[in-house]
């Protein structure tokens, strides 16, 4: 009897976990996969768009805790969505990574100056550091 309480206490405790959702917002969609496969085994919801217009109504419709999000892509651009999504109250709360190739300074003032959280220069990180900087900005790290 004992063993079955601690079973069904785990079972609750799980169902009630609520799963925390990041949306990866990236045009190069093999790299938009590998992260959320990466995310996904780590427990978390992803959801993909590969251009700022589509990653703009995600955002709005699905609530992220967290966007990983690019700089060039087509139709809106990283900067743009970042700037609408800091000037709507439903989004400008979540937490924003720009990760992109571009290692500029100016770009990195921009992307501060805007509201992004952290940027991330895609080719000086490693999957593992990405994984740890998501856990750390939703406070799972």
């Amino acid at each position: 009897m004992k063993h079955e309480t601690k079973h069904k206490k785990e079972i609750k405790e799980s169902v009630i976990k609520d799963p925390k959702k990041i949306l990866i917002v990236d045009d190069e969609a093999s790299l938009g996969n590998v992260l959320a496969t990466a995310l996904s085994y780590e427990g978390y919801i992803t959801l993909k768009a590969t251009d700022g217009e589509a990653g703009l109504v995600l955002a709005e419709k699905e609530l992220p805790d967290l966007i990983i999000l690019d700089i060039m892509m087509p139709k809106v651009d990283g900067i743009t969505m970042l700037k609408r999504l800091r000037e709507n109250e439903v989004t400008k709360k979540i937490k924003v990574i720009v990760m992109t190739a571009l290692d500029d300074m100016s770009k990195i003032a921009e992307v501060l100056e805007v509201g992004g959280d952290e940027y991330i220069v895609k080719s000086k990180v490693s999957l593992d550091t990405i994984i740890a900087k998501v856990k750390g900005r939703l406070g799972d790290g």
